[in-house]
């Protein structure tokens, strides 16, 4: 697996961890279908909530939600449709949060997490 994977996977455990122990429950992790791939589907309360995790080892190619761009907010969108049409249920509502992830290979981890980014 190479660096790059292995920095993304560990990323998305810390986003998991640090999103439940924000009283969220993960439903899935990578979810895929012919769109692309949900990085964490969790729920908060009766919220429907899609993640997206950046993860970076340090700052060098700038801060890991930069990543997020308004094209891959729009795909972001279409995925959860396609989740729920996979999943039928109820939901209040869905909300898209992104999780940023900077993880050095030595020192503090650092954990940004937006709520509605979309």
């Amino acid at each position: 697996m190479a660096t790059k994977d292995v920095l993304g996977r560990r990323g998305e455990e810390i986003a998991a961890q640090h999103l439940t122990a924000q009283g969220l429950t993960i439903i899935e992790r990578n979810w895929r279908c012919a769109r692309g791939e949900i990085d964490l589907v969790a729920r908060d309360g009766d919220v429907l909530v899609i993640v997206e995790v950046k993860t970076r080892s340090g700052l060098g190619f700038g801060h890991p939600l930069e990543a997020i761009t308004t094209g891959k907010l729009a795909r972001l969108r279409q995925l959860a449709a396609s989740w729920c049409e996979a999943h039928p249920g109820h939901w209040r509502s869905i909300r898209i949060d992104a999780v940023a992830v900077i993880a050095p290979r030595e020192g503090r981890v650092t954990v940004e997490h937006l709520e509605g980014v979309f």
